[in-house]
């Protein structure tokens, strides 16, 4: 049995070496030639790709692949793996689809209900009128679309492997659906992030079109080779802002971007989290400026200076390539701070954690906001950060 995952790229990568991987150029109908196969030849809707995203690609696949037994869909920078991290291999795909029927990322389980989600970022009447869509073509699958789209799950990237046959049934139902709601809405007037509605709502659609079949599905972790170019721009943007010790123009930014790309704390995006630490870092040295005066980022500025250090120098084994040892100390102290945090929580803090908070000015203010982060019982809150005061050492601020 053959097995052949086609990796969705819009930019040159370094590809796994395993041939059962084939890069695939997506929106190749209007962009530049890597060299890869693109999805712009045979049967496709390459020149619909600022809206339909990575899913020109799965509609190149489902039209012009007969080849291969098992087919699948990865990104470039995502692939499916091993809980240690190691990307599938043959084996591995054909060994679990012998007793599944798809494999698929892990299920994101969200805050708040997807509709709700969608509703605060994107245009709602895009996705009430995909759902009208599937009320009038596939009534079968409209109660459980009514169903989950106000809960709180859904897949993400459109990441999948099956059968072709199964691969190709999932195609002709979705891309039917999307046909029908193309008539009915008008993305041209959004951003270049917000265009791709229909790749936004695909994603959700796989977890009602699963359901609805009762399929039996792995759902598979998924591995980050690298994190998005955008976010590393986004933190190089952010340290320089912390360099200079200038919250309200870090806040103003931070906000800025979060309007355009609210995907940019997802996992799959902050994959190191320290898009979320940094928020962490604003909000906590805001607060600690209106109450004490001076805050944590002042301390650690203040340190940076006396030992001249120069964000563009080598400093503690790293070197820096923009962020600068501001915006790594800060990292460190709030990973570490909400490290103890949990710790506590579990009632497992050691002598790590003590060793932390000895070692580190931790005023009540970010000891409150990390363990508001994950606890919301006001005992418990109230009990964890009693504990935690006891291991810290006094200080004034």
């Amino acid at each position: 049995m053959s097995v052949t995952i086609f990796t969705m790229t819009h930019k040159k990568f370094p590809d796994p070496r395993d041939p059962i991987y084939v890069p695939l150029h997506v929106g190749r109908a209007q962009g530049a030639d890597y060299g890869y196969a693109g999805d712009d030849t045979g049967d496709n809707i390459s020149a619909k790709n600022c809206y339909y995203g990575e899913l020109t690609g799965v509609y190149w696949v489902w039209k012009n692949v007969r080849t291969t037994d098992y087919v699948g869909i990865c990104h470039y920078r995502r692939y499916f793996c091993t809980e240690e991290g190691r990307i599938f291999n043959a084996n591995d795909y054909l060994s679990i689809l012998k007793d599944y029927d798809m494999i698929t990322s892990k299920k994101l389980k969200l805050n708040y209900s997807y509709f709700d989600g969608y509703a605060s970022d994107y245009n709602i009447f895009d996705l009430v009128t995909t759902g009208e869509v599937i009320r009038q073509m596939y009534p079968e699958y409209y109660d459980t679309f009514e169903r989950l789209v106000h809960g709180n799950g859904t897949y993400f990237g459109n990441m999948m492997v099956s059968s072709k046959e199964l691969y190709d049934e999932y195609a002709a139902w979705l891309f039917s659906i999307f046909h029908e709601v193309e008539k009915k809405i008008d993305p041209s007037g959004y951003d270049d992030y917000h265009k791709r509605v229909f790749g936004f709502i695909s994603e959700f659609l796989l977890l009602v079109w699963t359901e609805v079949k009762g399929l039996k599905v792995y759902e598979c972790k998924v591995g980050m080779t690298t994190e998005k170019y955008e976010t590393g721009q986004m933190k190089e943007k952010l340290a320089k802002y912390f360099m200079q010790g200038d919250l309200d123009g870090a806040k103003e930014y931070f906000l800025g971007v979060l309007k355009k790309r609210p995907d940019v704390l997802m996992e799959a995006s902050d994959i190191t989290g320290e898009l979320k630490l940094s928020m962490q870092v604003i909000a906590v040295c805001e607060l600690e400026r209106q109450e004490y005066g001076e805050s944590v980022i002042d301390r650690i500025r203040l340190a940076h200076e006396e030992s001249g250090a120069d964000g563009s120098k080598q400093e503690c084994g790293r070197t820096d390539s923009g962020r600068g040892s501001v915006f790594e100390e800060l990292m460190r102290y709030f990973s570490g701070l909400n490290d103890v945090v949990n710790a506590c929580k579990v009632g497992q803090a050691d002598e790590e954690e003590r060793r932390f908070l000895r070692d580190n000015q931790v005023s009540d203010i970010a000891i409150e906001a990390s363990a508001r982060l994950f606890i919301s019982e006001e005992k418990e809150l109230e009990e964890v950060i009693n504990n935690i005061k006891k291991y810290r050492v006094t200080h004034q601020w």
